[in-house]
């Protein structure tokens, strides 16, 4: 499980109401205590911010709003000394306009760099303008073809005008890039994100994108993208990536896939082992969630030839979070906890974006405060800044605890100030520590990391139902998808035996149960592992009759998790690391390292 910390809204540490490294720094500890095995920051490269960091002007270079290429060394240091890997945040198909390679570029057609990015002459309309090469749009809305005046041609940018592409044909500007990444694995760096790495080539010929049916192909969202990304030409560039980071043990590389075949493309780029470690894709990232789509979604992932390793999300910078997806404005706290433990049971490597362990939901921005560029352009995006909003770290102190400043690059609700880190780091049965439990829990169990998931069949809606491992090792997972009380009939004769022990004779019998507002039971085989069942009627579940559908394992809920559990958690997330040393790289929870 990786943690990712997006630096502008995680802590202020010098009060200009933007945080930086230095507050992650300050951080570390509280990041060590969620039982995370790394740490994804977002970009901190020196960048104009036209996309908040993801257009890079240096990469070698801290952007001074972030801090100093020092607090980087820092940073890496001191997360290595608790055993946090740090994952920096590559944007490779794209650099910022202002990069000394674009202006070199954009120059003359005949400098040095003039093919370092994708340009194009287009055609001239009746008045003599300018008409893009094809119809290629961009995801921030309108053509993906922005005119240069001086150079006379047009620049590819798949994002914001910019964000010029880079021509990844170029083994020039290969090799550039794959200089820059070398730099920061010589500073200790044990991971890549690759950011929208399906961009990174595009089709020579620059062949127009065929139209979805039934739609005029004038926004990115109603064209098939054949042409503009997810060209093979990128799985070179990967293999050499790979073979670079290869040379550094421990590092692995994961990848950013948006597309709408995303799951394919995840099997397809973490095929083998010359390519990503992993990849995650945006299909969890929907609006829709029930047990259906779910099940859905991982079956089709587990049916696509190959054995491309999966890396899942529920919330990101650049998607409403997922306890506003899919509990409304209510926020509940319930919600919140079964989304954590969904995280903590599925296969794979997963992410948790900054704020889902204290369930924070989307905050409101008022008009004259919104900075999202994606924002009222026709984006394939909606606002991203209720996403970003920063985190709430003491109830009683100004923004939050976040900034000694008057005020923060976003504001900060009311809200979030009853959901800070110093109240529910005081309440046992608060989301963080409900979420510190099941993350021990995932951390303490890595055999289950390639165990496949496998869904229990004819099981109707709200209920989810799936079991990882087998033998010993096995867990069964039940979730409520809603936050309604449900009675159900089971008829699947293989759940009733893993779940309650009782093996049913014949066709017809069934066992008739109560499942609570966004139920979670979680059944572990072996009963000295037991899952943290969270307290309250929501991990109570009952026969038709109220008697408990299954004898308590560990503690009751309610009460504490148990001495062994307890213990574990203080082992897994607590003190006594000072003197281990640090994995080179991750090593359990779903990493593949090389």
């Amino acid at each position: 499980m990786l943690y990712q910390v997006y630096p502008r809204s995680f802590q202020d540490s010098n009060g200009d109401g933007i945080g930086d490294l230095p507050g992650i720094i300050d951080r570390l500890d509280y990041i060590k205590s969620l039982g995370v095995e790394g740490i994804w920051v977002s970009p901190f490269f020196k960048s104009p911010m036209a996309d908040f960091g993801y257009d890079v002007s240096d990469y070698r270079s801290v952007d001074p709003i972030f801090g100093t290429n020092a607090d980087a060394d820092r940073l890496i240091q001191e997360a290595d000394k608790r055993g946090l890997p740090i994952i920096v945040d590559m944007v490779m198909s794209h650099t910022s306009d202002q990069h000394a390679w674009f202006e070199e570029s954009a120059s003359s057609r005949d400098n040095p760099k003039a093919d370092w990015y994708v340009w194009a002459d287009g055609g001239r309309d009746d008045d003599g303008n300018p008409v893009p090469p094809n119809n290629w749009q961009s995801v921030f809305g309108g053509s993906a073809w922005e005119w240069h005046e001086g150079r006379g041609q047009f620049y590819l940018h798949n994002f914001d005008k910019g964000q010029p592409d880079l021509n990844m044909h170029n083994p020039a500007v290969q090799n550039a890039m794959l200089a820059e990444v070398e730099y920061w694995l010589e500073k200790g760096v044990k991971g890549l994100r690759l950011d929208a790495i399906n961009f990174a080539c595009h089709d020579l010929e620059l062949r127009d994108n065929p139209v979805k049916h039934g739609m005029q192909g004038n926004s990115y969202g109603e064209q098939e993208h054949v042409y503009d990304k997810n060209r093979p030409e990128t799985l070179d560039f990967i293999r050499r990536l790979r073979q670079l980071t290869d040379r550094y043990p421990g590092t692995f590389m994961v990848g950013e896939i948006g597309d709408d075949n995303g799951m394919g493309l995840a099997k397809e780029y973490t095929e083998g082992d010359e390519l990503l470690h992993t990849a995650y894709n945006f299909t969890l990232f929907d609006k829709s969630l029930s047990a259906g789509y779910i099940k859905g979604a991982f079956e089709y992932f587990n049916g696509i030839p190959g054995d491309g390793y999966p890396s899942w999300a529920l919330s990101n910078h650049d998607v409403s979070r997922a306890i506003t997806r899919w509990g409304g404005d209510v926020a509940d706290p319930q919600r919140a906890k079964q989304l954590n433990a969904l995280l903590a049971t599925i296969p794979g490597t997963v992410f948790m974006y900054q704020g889902e362990e204290l369930g924070l939901p989307d905050a409101p921005i008022p008009a004259d405060r919104v900075v999202d560029p994606a924002s009222e352009r026709g984006s394939l995006l909606e606002g991203r800044d209720p996403a970003r909003v920063p985190m709430p770290w003491e109830k009683d102190a100004n923004q939050a605890g976040f900034s000694s400043a008057d005020d923060s690059w976003l504001p900060i609700p009311d809200r979030y100030h009853e959901m800070a880190v110093s109240v529910q780091d005081a309440d046992p049965d608060s989301t963080l520590n409900y979420t510190r439990r099941v993350n021990a829990w995932r951390k303490a169990n890595p055999q289950l990391a390639d165990a496949p998931i496998e869904f229990y069949q004819g099981i109707d809606e709200p209920l989810l139902a799936f079991k990882r491992g087998s033998g010993d090792d096995q867990v069964t997972v039940l979730m409520n998808m809603t936050g309604e009380e449900r009675e159900m009939r089971l008829h699947n004769y293989d759940l009733i035996e893993d779940v309650t022990g009782q093996r049913l004779l014949g066709p017809g019998e069934y066992v008739d149960i109560k499942i609570p507002p966004y139920g979670l039971l979680v059944k572990a085989a072996d009963e000295t592992r037991p899952f943290p069942q969270p307290s309250g009627a929501q991990g109570q579940w009952q026969r038709a009759d109220g008697t408990p559908l299954i004898k308590a394992q560990g503690d009751t809920p309610g009460q504490s998790w148990g001495d062994r559990a307890r213990n574990l958690l203080r082992e897994i997330v607590g003190e006594n690391q000072e003197n281990k040393p640090a994995p080179r790289g991750p090593q359990t929870g779903g990493f593949r390292p090389a």
